[in-house]
């Protein structure tokens, strides 16, 4: 308030103006034109409902139409005994935690590639191991898998918030792609919603992320499809005695005692029995299961591992590296801090039981 002198002399007052600021108007929803719609529909498939699932984990039962228009989605398609969908995981989970107030959801399809992924304890176990917190739908019977023609574990499809799959991308890798499409969808989300929000840049650098180093090719021991068996009848199921060879090859999977071959693994018969293989890569791991707990010695070029060596699977006891399989899962036994190389590995088994179903390198 100020004051001013009248031309009697009087003093009066003098009331300040106080001039109010206009109201901004609340950002209104942005419609999508019939023309981005018939645009993305020419260009993009529309992406496929879930299918006959077996089972929710972290979740109740739900479908992708419930989310789209809601949520940008990410459809990931894993299993928990792959090693590349293991490695995928450290992402996922850090995408998750960034975006999920943003409007990102994640749906993880379980499919699963033997037998003993399909049990609901197996994957609840493996999906609390890796802290996996976001919805997962276990697909036992590959009804989503066909619905999506997916071949791959791992692979990710993005849904933007029209319904159409917009971005693909097979196996590990091309995680910096895969956010800047994220964020890109995330934007349009929420320019359609009439918010002014941004959504955080920059790319995620999960801790547990593991750089690939693999030369050898996954390699199985059940009948089925044990194409890189050596020493013995390839394709035959049943029980075969094998002698270990004189000379190894790179990438042939060698087996020395009596194994028995059914369609999905090979089980040892015999105390004493080893699997041979000489391989190209940094790490190597194997899935396998034994009913009652089979410790087996790990040899590499003929010695123990050592520390430098060792997968975390492996304990190194009394100048010996050792293995113990019994879960259903995939276990670590070489991780060479040195990077990758070309080496034989001796997997001696003490007692009959372990199931082997895959070699896998990175």
């Amino acid at each position: 308030m100020t004051t001013t002198a009248p031309e009697n002399g009087a003093m009066m007052k003098k009331e300040t103006l106080i001039v109010k600021p206009a109201i901004k108007p609340a950002a209104q929803p942005v419609a999508p034109t019939p023309q981005v719609l018939v645009n993305k529909a020419n260009k993009y498939p529309a992406a496929r409902e879930l299918v006959s699932p077996s089972g929710f984990i972290n979740t109740p039962p739900f479908t992708l139409k419930n989310l789209v228009g809601k949520k940008v989605i990410l459809v990931d398609f894993w299993t928990y005994s792959c090693i590349n969908c293991q490695r995928t995981l450290p992402y996922l989970n850090a995408w998750y935690d960034k975006y999920k107030n943003k409007g990102l959801e994640i749906v993880s399809i379980h499919t699963p590639e033997f037998d003993f992924e399909k049990k609901y304890d197996n994957v609840q176990a493996a999906v609390q191991k890796y802290g996996i917190k976001y919805p997962v739908v276990m697909d036992n019977d590959y009804a989503t898998w066909d619905a999506y023609q997916n071949r791959y574990w791992p692979r990710k499809y993005l849904v933007d918030v029209d319904g159409y799959i917009v971005y693909d991308h097979i196996g590990e890798g091309g995680y910096e792609e895969t956010e800047a499409k994220i964020q890109e969808l995330l934007e349009e989300k929420m320019a359609r919603e009439g918010k002014k929000d941004t959504v955080v840049d920059g790319y995620v650098k999960p801790s547990g992320a593991v750089t690939i180093e693999a030369g050898s090719p996954e390699t199985y021991f059940g009948s089925a499809r044990n194409t890189y068996l050596a020493n013995g009848d390839a394709g035959k199921a049943g029980e075969q005695k094998l002698t270990e060879p004189s000379n190894l090859n790179l990438n042939e999977l060698n087996l020395a005692g009596t194994w028995n071959f059914a369609p999905e693994y090979a089980e040892n018969t015999t105390a004493g029995a080893k699997i041979i293989y000489r391989y190209q890569a940094k790490g190597v791991y194997l899935v396998g299961s034994a009913v009652n707990g089979v410790r087996a010695r790990v040899l590499r070029d003929g010695k123990p591992l050592t520390s430098a060596e060792a997968g975390e699977d492996v304990i190194l006891k009394d100048g010996q590296s050792y293995v113990t399989f019994k879960e259903d899962r995939l276990y670590k036994i070489i991780q060479d801090k040195n990077g990758a190389g070309e080496h034989t590995l001796e997997i001696i088994i003490e007692a009959p039981g372990l199931k082997a179903f895959a070699f896998t390198f990175g």
